[in-house]
């Protein structure tokens, strides 16, 4: 039986497989036409007559690179600026005056924050401006963005290289950016608006596969882990909560999309709710201990 004419079931199968063995990304069956569309050029490039040649290549040959390419290929980058309206009133006005007072209490340490799957690069960026403009706003110069450590991960070496660069055209930024931070951080050259440079050198890029262990990657005072849960199994979906309950400060705080709903937050976390936001703080702690070496 063939797929869409050129995917066979066969070849849908081993494809399915590899793809959630490498990135944990799992592909349903409904989803089949994305591996057909998305691979097809692999084909033309080797040569090959059909995707189990592909597939036999890919096993039998081994190579990395590849791999990251077919990888490249299949994930779903769909990001843009301040994703969600509430996350950023969550930042600004619940976390931020207590991150600044536990600066100025000398607890130590930089707060770190991370931002998973950040594609090419809006939401590290985004958190970036957010508390910029916020400590520019409220008139804060005891502290600055260099008190704040923010890392960004994504499996992609791709879109990382294209998120390091700080360079979005006109689609791009359109699409979530304020005229207000549009001004304030970046200048047009042509069709391409430039990240501020104090911004762009304010995160720290690393690619990383939420599959492997996250001890490398440190403690965390506060996690943007939004809308990538939804692309795995259920099984890793319970082990990525787990190792990110690990890698939270006591009372770091874990922030999901505004639609996605996690059921089973009540063994590691507290909900909270703020202007129609959810987020969820690791339980037992207190805010004085918030960052945690």
């Amino acid at each position: 039986m063939m797929m869409n004419g050129h995917l066979s079931s066969q070849a849908f199968q081993l494809f399915q497989k590899y793809i959630e063995e490498h990135c944990g990304i799992v592909i349903r069956d409904e989803k089949a036409y994305l591996i057909e569309s998305r691979l097809s050029k692999f084909l033309i490039r080797f040569g090959l007559s059909s995707f189990e040649e592909l597939y036999n290549m890919l096993r039998q040959q081994k190579q990395a690179a590849l791999t990251e390419e077919i990888i490249d290929a299949i994930t779903t980058n769909e990001t843009l600026w301040f994703r969600d309206k509430t996350p950023w009133e969550v930042l600004e006005d619940q976390l931020l005056p207590k991150y600044i007072a536990a600066i100025r209490q000398g607890m130590g340490g930089k707060i770190r924050i991370w931002s998973a799957a950040c594609a090419t690069g809006q939401e590290p960026y985004s958190i970036a401006m957010c508390i910029d403009r916020y400590l520019l706003r409220h008139g804060i110069v005891d502290i600055t963005l260099n008190h704040f450590e923010i890392v960004a991960t994504d499996i992609s070496h791709t879109v990382l290289q294209l998120a390091k660069m700080g360079k979005y055209d006109n689609i791009t930024m359109a699409r979530g950016m304020t005229l207000g931070y549009r001004e304030q951080y970046f200048r047009q050259e042509g069709r391409t608006w430039l990240l501020d440079e104090k911004i762009k050198n304010s995160v720290q890029f690393r690619q990383f596969n939420l599959q492997n262990s996250f001890i490398g990657l440190g403690f965390f005072d506060l996690i943007f882990f939004r809308y990538v849960a939804i692309y795995f199994s259920e099984a890793l979906k319970r082990e990525i909560v787990k190792k990110i309950t690990n890698s939270l400060t006591k009372k770091g705080v874990l922030i999901l999309g505004n639609s996605e709903v996690f059921l089973d937050y009540n063994e590691y976390f507290e909900a909270e709710y703020y202007k129609n936001a959810n987020f969820y703080t690791v339980r037992g702690g207190c805010y004085e201990n918030i960052i945690r070496r």
